[in-house]
């Protein structure tokens, strides 16, 4: 059994409402679901593109991290996956951030993601959800957390 964190975005058709809905297709498998709190972001990628909904779900599974990989993708495509190019906007983003303290380098599949540290969109609702988490690194979230502590994101 691993503890996940999946990092889950939306800024297109509803951006709120498919966040909400990805949170219930995760709830059909995962174990001791939790989700953090929904924080509106701007985009990292192009700026002419809407403002995002962004969330993190912390749980347990006793998948694979390319079947839960596979379960992401299978969501992502149930609800009209539309990527128009890249860190452009989307009907829907779930990234494995962390698969337990595995460290995971393929072809399908970085873990953990390899821009968690930079995004506090990922950072923030981790924190909420777990402040004394220790990553695979050994570094604790909450030493990153401190550059994000007094960010703007609105919460929904």
């Amino acid at each position: 059994m691993k503890t996940v964190y999946i990092a889950l975005g939306s800024n297109l058709d509803n951006p709120l409402a498919q966040v909400k809905q990805a949170v219930e297709s995760l709830k059909t498998f995962a174990i001791n679901f939790e989700i953090s709190p929904f924080y509106g972001s701007k985009p990292v990628g192009p700026q002419d593109q809407p403002d995002y909904v962004n969330a993190v779900a912390k749980f347990d599974t006793d998948l694979t991290a390319l079947e839960l990989l596979d379960k992401l993708q299978s969501i992502e495509n149930a609800q009209g996956r539309v990527r128009i190019r890249r860190w452009g906007e989307r009907t829907l983003d779930l990234d494995i951030i962390l698969y337990g303290d595995e460290r995971i380098h393929s072809e399908r599949l970085t873990v953990p993601h390899i821009e968690m540290q930079n995004r506090e969109f990922v950072i923030v609702p981790m924190y909420d959800l777990n402040p004394d988490l220790v990553l695979p690194s050994g570094q604790k979230l909450a030493e990153i957390y401190q550059r994000f502590k007094h960010h703007q994101m609105a919460t929904f």
